[in-house]
Formats: structure tokens, sequence, C-alpha cells
């Protein structure tokens, strides 16, 4: 029988280039279950986009290695190509957010067993001005500190290196003036932050509940901080983000899948950790199940269980 294809996709300068040490070890492990692998080495930003657009339908899967940028990009190279390839996730990167809502282990060589002998589940996935967008899409506080954090900087110090770049934000810290619509809620008001994720973990800091959140639902988690004015609003946002005693006063939160916000000045967004221009108008649409995402096997029940 010949052997299946698979396209590794590797993004040599993510996290602390931990795929790098261990490549051999990787194609050992992807070519023990059974597969033929042909490496492609990005260079630049879109490199993995435009590759897995030309050549996606020519694998029977794709595994990408790197962090949620690198996964980004594959599958909106996949979902241009027409191609319904299974994707599997190497999460090498510095927060890692995506794969840590769906179960991918932090390591690299167990990671890359789960890509190849894991199972495929369809996933969700977001559109926003007509990008794609894995697990979130945020404007306003803090959502510069995810881009312009220097890659150097993510190696060495990981988590903290975003905390330090956010933290240089502080004095310019500013609410903007958003309309927010979806199907059954409009808002209107001055608002910190505004964040539509489809995760249970957001720039690696706030963790929401997995049972809040269903990543094939076909719709958004939608959290939107209102601009404290007193020092009691201030102490409700903090308490309900560290607690998730969500909604309240200060914080909406809601699920929809089609949301549209306006504001009155051009708006930096950051889709997955990475600059976009947002401009006065974003329009976002969750595509229900439109991608096939690797995930750990579930392990079989013990003699006398049921299985789930």
């Amino acid at each position: 029988m010949e052997d299946r294809r698979l396209l590794l996709i590797l993004n040599p300068c993510a996290g602390q280039r931990r795929a790098n040490r261990v490549l051999p070890e990787i194609l050992r492990a992807l070519l023990d279950a059974g597969y033929r692998c042909e490496t492609y080495i990005t260079a630049a930003t879109g490199d993995a986009t435009r590759y897995a657009a030309a050549h996606a339908a020519e694998f029977d899967r794709i595994v990408c290695a790197g962090g949620d940028g690198t996964l980004n990009e594959t599958i909106a190279g996949v979902l241009a190509s027409g191609a319904g390839v299974p994707i599997g996730y190497i999460p090498c990167g510095t927060t890692n957010d995506y794969a840590s809502s769906i179960g991918l282990s932090s390591d690299v060589l167990q990671a890359a067993r789960d890509a190849v002998g894991g199972e495929p589940h369809r996933l969700d996935v977001g559109l926003f001005n007509g990008r794609y967008f894995t697990y979130t899409a945020s404007c306003g506080a803090f959502t510069r500190a995810s881009y312009s954090t220097p890659q150097p900087l993510k190696n060495s110090l990981g988590h903290l290196a975003y905390i330090l770049e956010g933290i240089k934000d502080l004095p310019s810290l500013r609410s903007y003036h958003l309309r927010v619509e979806a199907e059954e809620t409009t808002l209107e008001d001055n608002f910190l932050f505004c964040s539509i994720t489809n995760s249970t973990s957001v720039g690696g800091i706030l963790k929401l509940d997995s049972q809040m959140v269903a990543l094939n639902d076909g719709l958004f988690e939608v959290m939107l901080v209102r601009s404290p004015v007193t020092p009691i609003q201030l102490s409700t946002i903090i308490h309900g983000l560290t607690t998730l005693n969500l909604p309240n006063e200060m914080v909406h939160f809601f699920s929809a899948k089609d949301i549209r916000v306006t504001s009155a000045e051009p708006l930096e967004w950051t889709l997955d950790g990475e600059r976009a221009e947002g401009g006065t108008e974003a329009v976002l649409h969750n595509l229900h199940s439109a991608v096939e995402i690797v995930t750990p096997a579930k392990p079989a029940p013990s003699e006398g269980e049921e299985a789930p």
C-alpha cells in the first residue's frame, strides 16, 4: 500500500526554537505513523498560507509546527485551497492559547505523535472583514502587546514578555466608543477592551471555564469591558475577570454568530496575536465546523467502565 503523504510546515523562529532542536525526532514520529513527509520551512509572514493554499490538495494530512500565528496561516491556506485535509498542530510558540483550548500536549514530541495518531474533529473558524482567524479577535487595552513584543523577548521570557509589554501601555490606556451589534444584542458605550473568541484561553493569561465555551457550536464568546469611572467600577471589572463571575455591570459576556463593531475612529485589532487593520467597521462571522483539527485520541475505557 502506498504511503500516505504528509506536509510538515515549520516556523523556525517560533517560541524558543524548540521544534528545530528535535526536528529529526519529529520526522521520525511522522514516518513511524506511515506518512511520507515533505517539509516546508517558512521564512516570512504569509509563507504558510501561500504554500498550503497551493499544495494542500496534494496531501493526506498537514501538520504545522510553530505558534498560534503559524496555525492561523496554515488554516487560512487550507481553507483557501478548498481541500478538506485534516490539520495537525505541534505548538511551539510563546502562549499557544488555542493549543491549550483543544488539549494539545506542551511536549513537542508528544504533540507530533498526537498530530498523526489523534482524531480529527471539526471546529469553528472566524472571519474578520474577510480574513480568517482561528480563535481570537480583540481590540483595546493591551491588544498591541501581542504583536509589538519583539520575538527575541517572547523567546526568552514567554508569558512575562507580554505582561512587560502590556505595562508600557498603562499610561496611555484609553477607552473607545463602540457600537457592537449581534443577533440578539446591541450595545453602545465607552469600552476599554473588546474580545471575540473561540477559545478557553485569551492572551495566555485569562482562562475561561471550559463549561462556558464550545469550540464547534457555531458561536463566538464576546467579552466587552466598559471603561471604569470610579474605583468601585474598576474593582467590579477585576473581580469579574479573576473569578469569571460574568457578566456583571462592567463586563458584558454573551455568545453570538455574527458581530458588527463600529467606531468613530479607526481601530487596531489583534487576530490570533497578529496585528490587523480594522478601520471604523469590523464584521465578524463564525464559520461553523469549517476545518478538521487533529486532537489527542481519548484513552480507551478500562474494563468495566463505559465509554464516554
